[in-house]
């Protein structure tokens, strides 16, 4: 029996989600990609045995065409977002994530997979975990997060994205584990050194910096690792840059 892990990629053409196929791809991982189009995959990753493309909507996609996407994985990742333009911003679909998010979990409660299937959620900062748990966002911080998501369509959909996992999911569903991965203001660069912590570091109007290859590490890593996703199952981790944690 293989060892080799299966992950479904979602939001591979992104700039974060293009840098965690390439980061799978380099683990040896197998991914199954489902993108609106081809061309826009990273350069060089094309002919990689272990990546099969499916060219598609992931929202036009049937029940049963997602749950043959999802079949056989361990993980789903989801990089998915909008894009940051005023049609992006403010354009159908405005719960891309959301729907996404609960239609993957349908496809394997459906499937009934014998060990549970791990999804990993990109998700953001403007994102407050139930139960007041982010402690460190005072009543100014607050108010802004309520009017972006209020205001910003985005907010809004990455806040019930997260609210329909640890709400309806929950950390004892047999089937679906998860974890919402929070960056900061995303930044161009390598990997490097990165902070994780269970709340918010820092506040909306001075954020903190978090490059997008160290996201897609910690994705990655939340994937293949058993010890990683152990420490961080069911939660909404916050990462930033090592050095931005510092200041």
């Amino acid at each position: 029996m293989s060892s080799q892990r299966t992950v479904l990629l979602l939001g591979a053409t992104g700039r974060t989600g293009g840098r965690v196929l390439d980061q799978l791809l380099r683990r040896g991982v197998r991914v199954r990609a489902v993108v609106r189009s081809a061309e826009r995959l990273p350069q060089g990753v094309a002919d990689d045995p272990n990546l099969t493309v499916t060219v598609a909507d992931l929202l036009s996609l049937g029940d049963e065409d997602l749950a043959q996407q999802v079949l056989g994985c361990d993980a789903v990742i989801s990089c998915l977002g909008h894009v940051t333009s005023l049609r992006g911003v403010f354009g159908p679909p405005r719960d891309l994530v959301t729907r996404a998010t609960t239609r993957v979990c349908g496809a394997i409660e459906t499937l009934r997979p014998a060990h549970p299937a791990r999804l990993i959620l990109m998700s953001s900062v403007s994102v407050n975990r139930a139960g007041g748990l982010d402690t460190r966002r005072g009543s100014f911080g607050k108010l802004v997060a309520w009017m972006l998501r209020g205001l910003v369509p985005p907010a809004r959909d990455n806040q019930r994205a997260a609210d329909f996992l640890a709400g309806v999911i929950g950390e004892a569903d047999p089937y679906v584990q998860w974890a919402a991965v929070r960056p900061d203001s995303l930044r161009e660069g390598d990997v490097t050194e990165y902070a994780l912590h269970d709340g918010l570091v820092s506040s909306l109007v001075r954020p903190d910096e978090t490059n997008m290859a160290n996201v897609a590490h910690f994705m990655c890593e939340l994937a293949t690792d058993p010890e990683a996703w152990a420490a961080w199952q069911g939660k909404l981790p916050v990462i930033v840059n090592a050095r931005s944690a510092l200041n």
